[in-house]
């Protein structure tokens, strides 16, 4: 499946909240969007940038930006992770693979040689309207998302203008 790029509208996925019910992603539009795509709860990389992105929510409030991040991870994996961590963001489950097959992201190599289709390290930020206006995706793992830029592009979306890298 192709990924989705910058210009792309992010397509209708139904993920599933931390209370087990249904969240339609069009449901989160009509303000700058932060999707922050992780591989699995609990491990080091994926801790480190959850609370990144946690210690740096202030700056995406104060742009109006929501964070969200996905994972295949059951909720209630989910759940346990984001009360470990103190997130301030929601935690969204894709365990039925829906996200990160349509937004391109699935990793097709077996985690640990036993769990295929986790999601690769990725980040879209998406204005109002659900236009994809930045998009980073990592091959490896354990790079963490460029957070300067992440915070960029979700700024550039409050105020309008192009995001330039």
């Amino acid at each position: 499946m192709p990924e989705i790029q910058v210009g792309d509208h992010v397509p209708e996925v139904i993920l599933v909240g931390p209370d087990r019910q249904p969240v339609r992603l069009s449901s989160l539009l009509g303000q700058p969007l932060v999707l922050a795509f992780f591989p699995a709860a609990f491990t080091p990389t994926c801790t480190r940038e959850m609370c990144a992105l946690r210690d740096g929510l202030e700056r995406f409030n104060q742009v109006k930006a929501r964070v969200v991040g996905i994972s295949v991870d059951l909720p209630a994996s989910l759940q346990a992770f984001s009360d470990q961590l103190g997130l301030n963001f929601v935690l969204l489950s894709d365990y039925g693979r829906q996200a990160v097959r349509a937004f391109g992201v699935e990793d097709p190599r077996p985690f640990a040689g036993l769990f295929p289709g986790l999601a690769r390290r990725a980040v879209f930020v998406v204005d109002p309207q659900g236009t994809v206006v930045y998009r980073w995706v990592s091959e490896d793992p354990k790079v963490e998302p460029p957070y300067a830029e992440v915070e960029q592009a979700a700024a550039s979306v409050a105020d309008r203008t192009p995001f330039v890298r």
